[in-house]
C-alpha cells in the first residue's frame, strides 16, 4: 500500500491517503456482540434467551454478521461495575438515554409508569390527583438493591398518599424470593387494588394475567413533584467505544421496525419518542 501511494502525483497522492483515513476511521463491525445480561429478569432477559433484550441481541448480532455472546450477571447494585465497565462485555441491550456511567445510542423506543388495575373494579383513575387514590391500596415496585422509591411512588407523597405497599423489582430463581410478576398477582388476588408500574417490566405480565386488566399510562413527568416518570431506552456502551456506538446507531437505524415488532411482542407499551 505505502508503495503505490509513493507512485502517484501530489494530488492524487492527498486525494489516496484521504480515502485511507477515512476506511480507517469508519467503525468496524465487531465479529462478536458482548452482551452484559441478566439470567433472570423476564421479560427483559433470561438464560434461556427468551426475552426481549435477549432477541434483540441477536437482531442485532445478525444484522452485524456476528455472534452474540452473554455475560450473566444479575440486574442488582453494581450490575454495570461488575459487568460492562470492568471489560466483561461491551453492549447494555437497555439504558436510559443519558445514563452517565456509560455513553448511550440513539433511542429506540419510550415508555413510562401505568396505572393497572382490574376491569372489574368499576375505576376510571387516569391522574394522581384522583382523589379516589387516597382510599385504595396502591401497590408499588420498589427499585435497587437499597429498595430505593420508584419516580410515582415519590410523586405520591406530596399529595398525602403515603400507605403504598411496595413489591421487588427483580426476578430470582429463589421460588420464595421477590418477582416482577408479585405486584400483578396481588392485582388479580385483590390484594391491592391499583399498582403503579414501569411498564417494560410488567407489559408482559399484565398480558398474561388471570383476569382483564386495565393499563393507563402516566405523563412524561409529574407537575407537583417534578419526578420524570416517561424515559427514552437505548443501548449503552462504555465511553470510549465511539465506534461501537456509531455501529450500534446505524443497526438501530436500519432495524428499527424489526425492533419495534420484538417489543410488541413482549406487550412493552411504548409512547412516541421526542424527536
Amino acid at each position: 500500500m505505502h508503495r503505490t501511494l509513493w507512485r502517484l502525483g501530489g494530488a492524487s497522492c492527498g486525494a489516496a491517503a484521504g480515502v485511507v483515513a477515512l476506511i480507517a476511521a469508519a467503525p468496524h463491525a465487531p465479529t462478536e456482540l458482548k452482551v452484559c445480561v441478566d439470567p433472570y429478569l423476564m421479560p427483559l432477559s433470561n438464560d434461556k434467551e427468551e426475552g426481549f433484550e435477549n432477541k434483540i441481541a441477536h437482531l442485532v448480532a445478525q444484522d452485524l454478521n456476528a455472534a452474540v455472546v452473554n455475560f450473566w450477571w444479575p440486574q442488582r447494585r453494581g450490575f454495570m461495575r461488575n459487568s460492562i465497565l470492568a471489560g466483561f462485555c461491551d453492549v447494555m441491550m437497555e439504558a436510559p438515554v443519558g445514563l452517565d456511567p456509560v455513553a448511550t445510542t440513539k433511542p429506540y423506543f419510550r415508555s413510562t409508569y401505568y396505572f393497572v388495575y382490574r376491569a372489574d373494579r368499576g375505576l376510571s383513575i387516569k391522574s394522581l390527583d384522583d382523589t379516589a387514590l387516597k382510599h385504595l391500596k396502591i401497590g408499588v415496585n420498589l427499585i435497587g438493591y437499597d429498595y430505593t422509591n420508584t419516580p410515582p411512588a415519590h410523586a405520591l407523597s406530596p399529595r398525602g398518599i403515603v400507605g403504598l405497599v411496595g413489591f421487588g423489582g427483580f426476578f430470582n430463581p429463589d421460588p420464595q424470593a421477590d418477582h416482577p410478576q408479585d405486584i400483578i398477582e396481588a392485582l388479580v388476588k385483590d390484594s391491592i387494588d391499583v399498582a403503579i408500574v414501569w411498564g417494560p417490566l410488567e407489559g408482559y405480565w399484565v398480558k398474561r394475567a388471570a383476569v382483564p386488566l386495565t393499563m393507563v399510562a402516566l405523563p412524561d413527568s409529574d407537575p407537583v413533584s417534578g419526578m420524570p416518570f416517561a424515559r427514552s431506552m437505548a443501548m449503552g456502551v462504555r465511553h470510549r467505544d465511539k465506534a461501537l456506538k456509531a455501529t450500534l446507531d446505524s443497526v438501530i437505524d436500519r432495524r428499527q421496525a424489526d425492533i419495534t415488532r420484538i417489543l410488541q411482542e413482549s406487550n412493552v407499551p411504548m409512547i412516541e419518542m421526542h424527536p
